[in-house]
């Protein structure tokens, strides 16, 4: 039985969170290679570089108790206004009393166009119907509130972010032993199949949209005044007109 004192980062190195870990981090690798800008912040789970592929100069991992490269709750982030560029909510939402207010900051320090990228654990697949079994004995990750992929979605939409991309991972049962995991190994490509939202695992990539905001281009200049722009030294009869 899974002892219920351990921290997400610790069940992390059991069988089946490796198991996770595994697709988890492939998802992330494929996903932030193409993703570019100045700043990238990851919250939670700072036991796993989820952002390690992406070529973001200044990445950051923030968690409220470390090892993580800033130490804050990820209700109050430490970043200023419209900041980072790309950000990672990894398995963050379903286990705060404050989901919303995270979102809400997710939202303030996003740059516009800016990229956030979510995973959470999906209620409608085995893995939630196990945490209902589970829940009883607060044992993690099934005590967290795990939350409905489209409640999520709606969510985002109300703060002004797109949704780009989502998939799921991890259709096989959650058993605790790795011999048994490795025989599910088959719902993986099954799953994607036939039951593309039954996944125990979603990832959601949203892109924080600015409506009404326009791109400030330069001002057409009449042919005269582009000529006169590119002339070094304008001639007699230019400048008489």
């Amino acid at each position: 039985m899974t002892n219920p004192e351990i921290s997400l980062a610790e069940w992390f190195a059991t069988p089946l969170g490796r198991y996770l870990e595994t697709r988890e981090l492939a998802y992330f690798d494929r996903t932030v290679i193409d993703l570019f800008g100045f700043n990238a912040v990851q919250v939670g789970l700072p036991g796993v570089d989820l952002l390690r592929n992406n070529r973001i100069p200044h990445r950051f991992r923030v968690d409220s108790v470390g090892p993580g490269d800033v130490l804050a709750e990820p209700t109050h982030l430490p970043f200023a206004e419209h900041s980072v560029d790309l950000l990672a909510l990894p398995h963050l939402l379903e286990f705060s009393a404050y989901p919303h207010q995270i979102l809400r900051e997710a939202e303030r320090i996003l740059i516009p166009e800016g990229n956030l990228l979510i995973s959470g654990f999906n209620p409608h697949s085995l893995w939630g119907m196990y945490s209902w079994y589970k829940r009883r004995n607060q044992a993690i990750p099934w005590r967290g509130d795990f939350i409905n992929f489209h409640r999520l979605k709606d969510w985002l939409s109300l703060l002004g972010c797109d949704i780009v991309g989502w998939r799921m991972c991890c259709y096989a049962p959650p058993v605790a032993h790795l011999p048994w995991l490795r025989g599910f190994e088959f719902m993986e490509s099954v799953g994607d199949r036939w039951w593309a939202k039954g996944g125990g695992v979603y990832f959601i990539h949203a892109i924080k949209r600015v409506h009404g905001m326009r791109l400030i281009t330069p001002r057409w200049q009449s042919r005269r005044k582009l000529v006169n722009a590119l002339c070094p030294v304008a001639s007699n009869k230019w400048s008489e007109k």
